[in-house]
Protein backbone atom coordinates (compact mmCIF):
# COMPACT_ATOMS: atom_id res chain seq x y z
CA UNK A 1 0.00 0.00 0.00
CA UNK A 2 1.19 3.82 -1.07
CA UNK A 3 2.11 5.42 2.61
CA UNK A 4 0.85 8.66 0.87
CA UNK A 5 -2.56 7.66 0.12
CA UNK A 6 -4.49 8.41 2.98
CA UNK A 7 -2.88 11.41 3.64
CA UNK A 8 -3.09 12.29 0.02
CA UNK A 9 -7.02 12.18 -0.16
CA UNK A 10 -7.79 13.84 3.47
CA UNK A 11 -9.79 10.28 4.04
CA UNK A 12 -9.96 10.54 8.06
CA UNK A 13 -11.11 7.27 9.65
CA UNK A 14 -13.30 6.59 12.74
CA UNK A 15 -11.69 8.23 15.74
CA UNK A 16 -8.94 10.20 14.37
CA UNK A 17 -8.18 13.82 13.26
CA UNK A 18 -6.19 14.74 10.31
CA UNK A 19 -3.58 16.75 10.94
CA UNK A 20 -3.87 20.65 10.07
CA UNK A 21 0.10 20.88 9.64
CA UNK A 22 0.02 18.34 6.51
CA UNK A 23 0.55 20.24 2.52
CA UNK A 24 -0.17 18.94 -0.52
CA UNK A 25 2.28 16.35 -2.17
CA UNK A 26 4.47 17.49 -4.46
CA UNK A 27 6.93 16.00 -7.16
CA UNK A 28 10.62 17.48 -7.44
CA UNK A 29 13.04 16.40 -10.03
CA UNK A 30 17.22 16.53 -9.77
CA UNK A 31 18.91 16.12 -13.09
CA UNK A 32 23.15 15.36 -12.65
CA UNK A 33 25.46 18.30 -13.69
CA UNK A 34 28.33 16.07 -14.90
CA UNK A 35 26.74 12.38 -15.03
CA UNK A 36 23.77 11.08 -16.59
CA UNK A 37 21.44 10.82 -13.11
CA UNK A 38 18.30 11.91 -12.88
CA UNK A 39 16.36 11.99 -9.27
CA UNK A 40 12.52 12.58 -9.19
CA UNK A 41 11.15 12.34 -5.83
CA UNK A 42 7.17 12.92 -4.57
CA UNK A 43 7.77 14.45 -1.48
CA UNK A 44 4.99 15.09 1.49
CA UNK A 45 6.01 17.84 3.99
CA UNK A 46 4.57 19.11 6.87
CA UNK A 47 4.78 22.74 9.11
CA UNK A 48 6.62 21.13 11.10
CA UNK A 49 9.92 18.92 10.32
CA UNK A 50 8.14 15.78 9.51
CA UNK A 51 8.95 14.53 5.69
CA UNK A 52 7.42 11.60 3.38
CA UNK A 53 9.30 10.54 0.34
CA UNK A 54 9.25 7.90 -2.15
CA UNK A 55 11.54 8.57 -4.94
CA UNK A 56 13.40 6.72 -8.12
CA UNK A 57 17.10 7.81 -8.90
CA UNK A 58 18.74 6.20 -12.59
CA UNK A 59 22.16 6.53 -13.07
CA UNK A 60 23.41 5.86 -16.85
CA UNK A 61 26.81 6.84 -16.96
CA UNK A 62 29.67 4.48 -18.42
CA UNK A 63 30.74 3.93 -15.16
CA UNK A 64 27.79 3.84 -13.25
CA UNK A 65 24.67 2.18 -14.62
CA UNK A 66 21.30 1.58 -12.17
CA UNK A 67 18.48 2.34 -10.73
CA UNK A 68 17.35 3.00 -7.05
CA UNK A 69 13.90 3.41 -5.18
CA UNK A 70 13.54 4.67 -1.86
CA UNK A 71 10.71 5.34 0.54
CA UNK A 72 11.86 7.51 3.53
CA UNK A 73 9.98 8.72 6.94
CA UNK A 74 10.98 11.48 8.98
CA UNK A 75 9.06 12.33 12.39
CA UNK A 76 8.15 15.26 14.09
CA UNK A 77 11.18 15.96 15.37
CA UNK A 78 12.95 15.66 12.36
CA UNK A 79 14.86 12.54 12.93
CA UNK A 80 14.54 9.53 10.57
CA UNK A 81 12.67 6.78 11.70
CA UNK A 82 12.28 4.38 8.47
CA UNK A 83 14.17 4.13 5.05
CA UNK A 84 13.50 1.23 2.67
CA UNK A 85 15.39 0.97 -0.16
CA UNK A 86 15.98 -1.26 -3.53
CA UNK A 87 18.43 -1.56 -6.36
CA UNK A 88 18.79 -2.84 -9.47
CA UNK A 89 21.86 -3.97 -11.65
CA UNK A 90 22.18 -5.81 -14.89
CA UNK A 91 23.56 -8.51 -12.61
CA UNK A 92 21.66 -8.44 -9.52
CA UNK A 93 18.82 -6.92 -7.79
CA UNK A 94 19.43 -5.47 -3.90
CA UNK A 95 16.88 -3.86 -0.90
CA UNK A 96 17.84 -2.64 2.27
CA UNK A 97 15.55 -1.35 5.53
CA UNK A 98 16.67 0.77 8.45
CA UNK A 99 14.62 1.60 11.24
CA UNK A 100 15.00 3.78 14.09
CA UNK A 101 14.03 2.00 17.34
CA UNK A 102 12.58 4.00 20.53
CA UNK A 103 16.22 3.93 21.92
CA UNK A 104 18.20 5.41 19.39
CA UNK A 105 19.20 2.11 17.79
CA UNK A 106 19.07 0.95 13.96
CA UNK A 107 17.60 -2.27 13.04
CA UNK A 108 19.70 -3.06 9.30
CA UNK A 109 18.02 -5.59 7.35
CA UNK A 110 19.13 -6.89 3.67
CA UNK A 111 16.64 -9.62 3.74
CA UNK A 112 18.37 -11.86 5.80
CA UNK A 113 17.11 -10.35 9.34
CA UNK A 114 17.84 -7.63 11.21
CA UNK A 115 20.49 -6.57 12.58
CA UNK A 116 20.77 -3.70 15.68
CA UNK A 117 23.52 -1.22 15.09
CA UNK A 118 24.03 2.06 17.08
CA UNK A 119 26.20 4.14 14.10
CA UNK A 120 26.84 6.53 16.96
CA UNK A 121 23.94 7.36 18.18
CA UNK A 122 22.72 8.97 14.47
CA UNK A 123 19.76 10.78 13.86
CA UNK A 124 20.09 10.98 10.12
CA UNK A 125 20.38 9.27 6.69
CA UNK A 126 22.53 9.74 3.67
CA UNK A 127 21.78 7.60 0.16
CA UNK A 128 24.41 8.52 -1.96
CA UNK A 129 23.71 10.29 -5.13
CA UNK A 130 20.07 11.15 -3.58
CA UNK A 131 20.28 14.84 -2.64
CA UNK A 132 16.69 15.10 -1.48
CA UNK A 133 18.86 13.22 1.52
CA UNK A 134 20.66 16.58 2.31
CA UNK A 135 17.43 18.39 2.99
CA UNK A 136 16.99 15.71 6.22
CA UNK A 137 19.26 17.66 8.27
CA UNK A 138 19.09 21.12 6.90
CA UNK A 139 15.55 21.00 7.72
CA UNK A 140 16.14 19.22 11.55
CA UNK A 141 18.44 21.72 12.34
CA UNK A 142 17.13 25.08 11.01
CA UNK A 143 20.14 25.85 8.76
CA UNK A 144 18.11 27.50 6.19
CA UNK A 145 16.46 29.93 8.17
CA UNK A 146 19.31 30.75 10.86
CA UNK A 147 23.01 30.57 11.07
CA UNK A 148 24.59 27.55 12.66
CA UNK A 149 27.16 24.76 12.27
CA UNK A 150 26.70 21.37 13.31
CA UNK A 151 29.19 18.05 12.79
CA UNK A 152 26.94 15.27 12.63
CA UNK A 153 27.06 11.92 13.17
CA UNK A 154 25.21 10.01 9.91
CA UNK A 155 24.19 6.77 8.34
CA UNK A 156 25.71 6.54 4.75
CA UNK A 157 24.12 3.79 2.38
CA UNK A 158 25.79 3.85 -0.97
CA UNK A 159 24.61 2.70 -4.17
CA UNK A 160 23.99 0.31 -5.50
CA UNK A 161 25.39 -2.21 -3.68
CA UNK A 162 23.52 -0.76 -0.65
CA UNK A 163 26.66 -1.04 1.90
CA UNK A 164 25.77 0.67 5.22
CA UNK A 165 28.03 2.39 7.85
CA UNK A 166 28.37 5.40 10.30
CA UNK A 167 30.18 8.67 8.63
CA UNK A 168 30.67 12.35 10.03
CA UNK A 169 29.28 14.99 8.40
CA UNK A 170 29.32 18.64 8.76
CA UNK A 171 26.59 21.36 7.87
CA UNK A 172 27.25 25.02 8.60
CA UNK A 173 25.07 27.46 7.55
CA UNK A 174 26.76 30.37 4.84
CA UNK A 175 24.10 32.81 4.32
CA UNK A 176 20.55 32.97 4.99
CA UNK A 177 17.34 34.39 2.69
CA UNK A 178 14.03 34.10 1.73
CA UNK A 179 14.42 32.24 -1.38
CA UNK A 180 17.29 30.49 -1.32
CA UNK A 181 20.30 30.16 1.14
CA UNK A 182 23.54 28.63 1.23
CA UNK A 183 24.70 25.40 3.51
CA UNK A 184 28.27 24.18 3.42
CA UNK A 185 28.51 20.42 3.30
CA UNK A 186 31.65 18.80 4.38
CA UNK A 187 32.39 15.02 4.70
CA UNK A 188 35.70 13.52 4.78
CA UNK A 189 38.00 15.50 2.03
CA UNK A 190 35.07 16.96 0.20
CA UNK A 191 33.22 20.29 0.50
CA UNK A 192 30.45 22.09 -1.46
CA UNK A 193 28.11 24.80 -0.42
CA UNK A 194 24.37 23.58 -1.50
CA UNK A 195 21.90 25.71 -2.25
CA UNK A 196 18.57 25.26 -0.54
CA UNK A 197 15.20 26.74 -0.80
CA UNK A 198 13.03 28.14 2.17
CA UNK A 199 11.89 24.14 2.72
CA UNK A 200 15.76 23.36 3.19
CA UNK A 201 15.06 21.11 -0.10
CA UNK A 202 18.10 21.08 -2.54
CA UNK A 203 18.02 23.93 -5.81
CA UNK A 204 21.56 23.23 -6.85
CA UNK A 205 24.58 21.06 -5.49
CA UNK A 206 27.76 21.84 -7.43
CA UNK A 207 29.09 19.13 -9.24
CA UNK A 208 26.52 16.64 -8.30
CA UNK A 209 22.93 18.03 -8.85
CA UNK A 210 20.64 20.90 -9.76
CA UNK A 211 16.70 21.06 -9.81
CA UNK A 212 14.96 21.15 -12.93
Amino acid sequence: MNSFNAIDAGRVTSGETRSTSARRPEMFTWQGIHEPRLEQVRLLLSNDQRLRASGRLVAAGPDEQFNASFEVSVGESGQVTRLLLRTATVLEERQCSLSRTEDGAWLVDHGQGSKRETFNDALDVDVQFAVLFNAIPIRRLGLHREPGEHALPVVRVSLPDLSVRAVTQTYKTVSVADDVSVVRFKSGGFEQNIKVDANGLVVEYPLISKRI
